[in-house]
């Protein structure tokens, strides 16, 4: 199946190429960061930066084309200066949707992308429109989720059916996300907007209960993009709304990974499932309420390491002329739950961001974004860390955008 499909994408892509619709995103950036260190640099910080001065944020190469067909493919590919791997695809898939009168209608995919769960992330290359340090929800998605696998949507347009109400319904089926939870548990949420790419290592600090070989023996990193047993896992999902004014998600995810498996590399697969539910109300022309909830559990090996999580945030945005004016605040936590009391792994944490955007024209932006956390993580103790530490980032961002 990858075989077929990597074929399929190549041979529709070369041959499309001229007329494709091509785009191209740069951000800049000068940051006043938080001196604790991050997961990057193998500390235990959960922003980015820790360093003053002046950054390539992120480069986003797009490329997609839709045909008489149905058929369209939609390629994303990303470069970042922060993490081990600076250069590579975050998304590739090939969409089907037929020409269609029918009340009730359907659609599919196939490829490397992201289940529709965000209200947030709706720009191109997954990115926010509304902040550059993205909620802890979606920084989480964006690290350690990623669907490779199938997805059939049954959806139906209110004006198919002089409604008010449009619908769709999602089931997708997946492998190679066996790993997905071991970040979340060891380090906690992290708020950031770096994406993983395919098949990325992940470092992350070396707490002495996660790579003492006398204990649970992991390495200081994680590569979230794995398979290992071969069982397929799934999520579906619902959409709902009404008159383009209020929006609802709602999606269950669940990898089904084994968590007794383990590869020669030390990582393990990790049961991980959750619930998300996301919310978006257009109040006047100008004004957008955005919230998302999250709940979910993950467990490694019989019950080594498990740990309950949640997160929520809610997003105010305001247009006035080319500005965009938003305020963020989030909540999140993990509870530890395992027979190991050496490896404490319970964090938690909250945090304001406030963001402004302006659009000099369709190709520039500028932006300027604070933002404030505190939090808390128990495994700090083990590397002679503060448990609690508040953290603030300052950024200035300069963006370009390129279309063909």
């Amino acid at each position: 199946m990858k075989i077929s499909l990597a074929a399929v994408m190549s041979f529709v892509v070369i041959s499309s190429i001229e007329a494709a619709e091509i785009n191209v995103l740069l951000q800049t950036n000068y940051v006043n960061a938080s001196q604790q260190k991050s997961w990057y640099e193998g500390d235990t910080g959960i922003l980015a930066y820790s360093e003053d001065g002046a950054n390539l944020q992120q480069a986003v190469f797009n490329m997609r084309d839709t045909f008489s067909s149905g058929l369209a493919y939609d390629v994303v590919a990303n470069y970042y200066a922060l993490g081990e791997g600076h250069l590579g695809l975050s998304q590739a898939q090939l969409t089907y949707k037929p020409l269609s009168q029918s009340k009730i209608r359907w659609r599919a995919r196939a490829g490397l992308f992201y289940p529709a769960m965000s209200l947030e992330n709706v720009s191109l290359g997954w990115l926010s429109p509304y902040s550059y340090t993205q909620s802890a929800i979606s920084s989480w998605i964006g690290e350690e989720l990623r669907i490779a696998g199938l997805e059939m949507t049954l959806f139906s347009p209110g004006r198919a059916r002089n409604s008010a109400f449009s619908w769709e319904l999602h089931g997708g089926a997946f492998k190679g996300n066996d790993p997905m939870g071991a970040m979340l548990t060891w380090r906690g949420f992290a708020m950031h907007d770096r994406q993983s790419l395919y098949n990325e290592r992940i470092p992350m600090a070396a707490y002495p209960s996660v790579i003492d070989e006398d204990r649970l023996n992991h390495p200081a990193y994680v590569e979230p993009f794995h398979e290992f047993d071969g069982r397929l896992g799934y999520y579906l999902g619902g959409h709902l709304e009404y008159f383009k004014q209020t929006s609802l998600r709602y999606y269950y995810y669940d990898n089904r990974a084994d968590p007794t498996e383990v590869n020669a590399q030390r990582i393990y697969g990790w049961r991980t499932r959750f619930h998300s539910l996301a919310v978006q109300q257009q109040i006047g022309a100008n004004n957008r309420l955005i919230a998302q909830w999250m709940l979910g559990d993950t467990v490694m090996g019989k019950q080594y390491v498990a740990a309950g999580f949640s997160a929520w945030y809610v997003l105010l945005s305001h247009t006035y002329a080319q500005h965009r004016f938003s305020a963020r605040f989030d909540k999140f936590a993990v509870e530890e739950d395992d027979i190991f009391p050496w490896d404490g792994n319970d964090s938690y944490g909250k945090a304001l961001t406030l963001a402004w955007r302006y659009d000099f024209n369709s190709q520039w932006q500028i932006g300027l974004e604070q933002h404030f956390n505190r939090n808390y993580a128990a495994n700090r103790l083990s590397l002679k860390q503060q448990p609690q530490i508040e953290q603030q980032q300052s950024m200035v961002v300069v963006q370009y955008r390129w279309s063909h």
